[in-house]
């Protein structure tokens, strides 16, 4: 036998996911629990003819093979279950304590489960009539407020909708959804009203009341949505005290709108439970006063901390001085890309100037007029401290994207309204804890480094500035496959901390003041760590598409908005504040987790269009893909690269070829039209994947076996079908350096001697035509040639043939034959090596007797 089963005080959802579950498992009874809210008694006591539900107290007796809980992680002692039971959970709620671990559970992060039973439903094609269509919508407006709260998703929708198609009736909805309150219910609503309490904790607002009645209610939890909805605070808690003749008792109903306070955990310190956004408690003999005090005492230290200003501010903030002008903001505007300054007359916020009132006054050509006529006047800033919540009414009410962050008198930094734009829909929001990666920095650093990354970090806020690691090892390091260079960069003067860290452990300092970079040369006072860089936090802005950009020195946000792709621009902060912290701007991390490669802005590949092969190059490496918007940016821009400097393509190809597998990256550019862009002969053919395997597989037991794959080999692979003046085009047009272009050349001569080669019969011939050759060239020949013949000839060339030399010299022949120097010698000498390649002669005595037949013939 195989029961469903959910939660006692069943909700729609609870009711509605036993009849999705028994329609994917029809041989299965679904059993309505004893108790359920009173709306949905009165819908079933109108509609039970329409299902096949069964009673809990109509169970049929028997064994157990299989209990399937949906709505709810509890599995009950039910008579017939023993050990040999299955048991199947189905949940939209994260793993609790309830979960027994031998169950097989489906755990969806929807608004409800039925929506997750729905999509199965809909998935095998099993056919639902209008009411159980209903039923279910019902399930999903009711756990989703009609779609409204935030932990309602995509698929919720989706779900519904595939229901309404069904036939679900929106009138039915109405009339169950918002049932009317009974008497009681009106009067307990009406005091809790009256006693409800708002306190602020750890930031976070957190309504509470507690009530002293004594009158028998159904349905508290009723109230408890209606509450919420009324007043949609982060959390809510109402505490009910009752008496009756035998006993006095406080009921605990929770609701919470953030996974920042996880009323489940805090119901079950009163003995009772539930999920981290609803739960309740029975408390048996408690007082209510005793129960309020104890509550409000737990939630100080169960309540997690609003995410503040501190966290998502920028520092180095730049500021307009109120008699700048109109002109000047606009300029700034365009090279920073702020929509907005804050206005300082020295240290005194005294107003915000944003873009629109920039545009407008440039529109009736008020370029002149000064910055005080048209900015937002006023101290408008906000403290560090400030929760994000308090930043939104700021801006709400001032009606600016962009407020100053004043502390002790003294502007620290600015937020905007995008930093809170990311910090909502990046994940990075005020229900999630920011993500520490000291664990992961220990287990990948040696010891020695993580040591001076620290004493690193404490000097920086000794300078009150702060460091990070920044950029590729922050990804790598996320993928659990970090390598190469810690690149460091610091949120203030980069010179001035190598510098500290030079006292501090001797060594001395290389910088570069133009550019704010320093070295740190440890010159053995450090073991293990030979040296450190330190680069100023900074920002770039180009003047036109495809230009280099021109840098000033700005804060780490801005420095990470100047990097290619989002999944870049992750940093770990190294001061001691927050050691550890991961940085996450522009939602790199969650496009780690999608394995996306983003661009920052849609004119990223415009102003460098290189980038379009570092993301490739990038896609590949990692088995990434381009998100779709940064697809379409990079197709409009590949006709950019013609205008890039041959230096900086033929860099970022160096690149490519250093890449595991090059080709991978060769074709999806040749896929995506890229190479068009730059010059035909990069066009790979068929073959050219294969002859990469090759190049990394077949060289054991060849004369190459120690040769390790390089740029020479992959580009020569590359152009080896493409006619000689195709290759030569390329070599001019990217400026190919000589050390490259010798054997690119000598590659497409020996590619013309192929054909004699694999009818050569002698060594002699083979290596009067190989000879000239260096031996990359030869290589990636021997790589390319298909006949046996000829890749013999060249492998033995290489092996043997090139080697061969007489033991005679020219010095012997003078001696021992009275030769004087002239070219006579040399070629004596050529003809007694080709004998000897060819097994003519292999003594000193039959080369002797070689040239004696030699001058006699030459003689007679």
């Amino acid at each position: 036998m195989h029961l469903i089963l959910t939660h006692e005080r069943a909700d729609f959802d609870a009711v509605a996911s036993l009849l999705g579950a028994a329609k994917l498992y029809p041989d299965a009874i679904p059993l309505v629990p004893r108790d359920v809210n009173q709306n949905v008694r009165d819908f079933l006591t109108l509609y039970w003819d329409e299902f096949n539900f069964v009673e809990f107290r109509h169970k049929p007796p028997g064994h157990v093979s299989q209990i399937t809980v949906v709505d709810s992680q509890y599995i009950p002692h039910i008579r017939g279950r023993n050990t040999h039971t299955r048991l199947r959970v189905i949940d939209h709620h994260a793993a609790g304590d309830n979960l027994p671990p031998e169950a097989d559970a489906t755990l969806v992060s929807t608004g409800a489960t039925i929506t997750f039973l729905v999509e199965e439903i809909a998935h095998g094609n099993i056919t639902i009539n209008p009411i159980e269509a209903t039923l279910m919508l019902l399930g999903i407006y009711e756990d989703t407020g009609s779609l409204t709260y935030k932990n309602t998703t995509a698929t919720d929708a989706r779900a519904a909708a595939w229901l309404l198609e069904r036939g679900a009736r929106l009138d039915v909805l109405r009339d169950f959804l918002h049932h009317p309150l009974t008497p009681a219910q009106t009067r307990l609503y009406n005091a809790i009203i009256k006693h409800m309490e708002t306190h602020t904790i750890n930031g976070r607002q957190v309504m509470v009341s507690a009530v002293q009645f004594d009158e028998h209610v159904t349905e508290i939890s009723t109230l408890a949505h209606q509450l919420r909805d009324l007043y949609n605070p982060e959390s809510l808690f109402l505490l009910v005290g009752c008496a009756d003749s035998q006993n006095k008792y406080v009921q605990l109903i929770a609701r919470s709108t953030t996974d920042a306070i996880h009323v489940g955990k805090i119901a079950e310190l009163f003995g009772g439970g539930g999920h981290p956004r609803a739960a309740a408690a029975h408390i048996t003999g408690a007082e209510l006063d005793d129960v309020h005090r104890r509550l409000l005492a737990e939630l100080k230290t169960r309540v997690q901390p609003a995410a503040t200003v501190r966290q998502i501010m920028s520092h180095r903030v730049r500021t307009l001085s109120p008699r700048q002008t109109i002109a000047d903001a606009a300029e700034m505007m365009t090279r920073y890309g702020f929509e907005g300054f804050p206005v300082a007359d020295g240290d005194k916020i005294v107003g915000v100037l944003t873009r629109r009132e920039v545009d407008r006054a440039m529109h009736h050509r008020l370029g002149k007029a000064s910055v005080a006529q048209y900015m937002h006047a006023g101290e408008i800033s906000v403290s560090p401290d400030d929760t994000v919540e308090y930043l939104q009414t700021m801006m709400l009410r001032e009606q600016v994207g962009q407020i100053p962050v004043v502390e002790n008198g003294k502007i620290i930094g600015v937020v905007t309204r995008t930093d809170l734009i990311n910090l909502y829909s990046l994940g990075a929001n005020a229900d999630s804890h920011t993500l520490n990666l000291t664990k992961q920095l220990q287990t990948y650093l040696s010891p020695e480094l993580l040591t001076v990354l620290r004493a690193a970090g404490e000097e920086a806020a000794k300078l009150d500035a702060a460091l990070y690691i920044v950029g590729g090892f922050v990804r790598d390091l996320l993928l659990h496959r970090p390598g190469g260079d810690v690149d460091l960069v610091v949120e203030g003067d980069a010179i001035a901390l190598a510098t500290a860290m030079c006292n501090r452990f001797g060594g001395r300092v290389r910088s570069h003041q133009r550019f704010g970079t320093a070295n740190w040369i440890t010159e053995g006072h450090v073991p293990g760590i030979d040296r450190l860089d330190f680069v100023t936090a900074r920002t770039e802005f180009y003047q036109h598409p495809t230009a280099l950009p021109e840098v000033e020195r700005s804060s780490i946000k801005q420095d990470l908005h100047r990097r290619d792709f989002t999944i870049n621009t992750l940093a770990i902060r190294l001061t001691p504040d927050g050691f550890g912290d991961l940085l996450d701007f522009y939602g790199g991390y969650d496009d780690l987790e999608r394995e996306h490669i983003r661009v920052l802005h849609s004119l990223s590949f415009v102003e460098d269009p290189t980038r379009i092969l570092r993301a490739i190059r990038l896609e590949q490496r990692l088995d990434f893909h381009l998100g779709k918007r940064t697809l379409e940016h990079l197709l409009d821009a590949r006709d950019l690269l013609g205008r890039v400097s041959a230096d900086r393509i033929f860099t970022e190809l160096e690149y490519i070829f250093r890449e595991a597998e090059p080709e991978k990256v060769i074709e999806r550019l040749d896929e995506l039209g890229v190479l068009d862009a730059i010059h035909p002969a990069l066009k790979p053919e068929t073959i050219f994947a294969a002859l990469c395997r090759r190049l990394r597989q077949e060289r054991a037991g060849s004369p190459w076996a120690d040769v390790s794959p390089a740029t020479v080999h992959y580009l020569g692979l590359l152009t080896f079908p493409h006619p000689p003046g195709q290759v030569e085009g390329l070599m001019a047009q990217l400026h190919i350096r000589n050390s490259l272009q010798k054997p690119l050349r000598q590659i497409q001569a020996i590619k013309q001697l192929l054909p004699q080669l694999e009818a050569a019969q002698k060594p002699s011939e083979v290596c009067a035509m190989l000879k000239p050759y260096q031996d990359d060239a030869l290589f990636v020949c021997w790589l390319a040639e298909d006949h046996p013949t000829g890749r013999k000839w060249l492998a033995t060339f290489a092996a043997k043939l090139r080697d061969t030399q007489p033991t005679l010299n020219g010095e012997d022949l003078m001696r021992e034959f009275g030769l004087k120097p002239s070219p006579l010698v040399g070629k004596i000498l050529d003809a007694l090596r080709d004998a000897r390649l060819d097994g003519e002669i292999s003594s000193a005595a039959e080369e002797r007797a070689f040239v004696a037949r030699l001058l006699e013939i030459r003689n007679s």
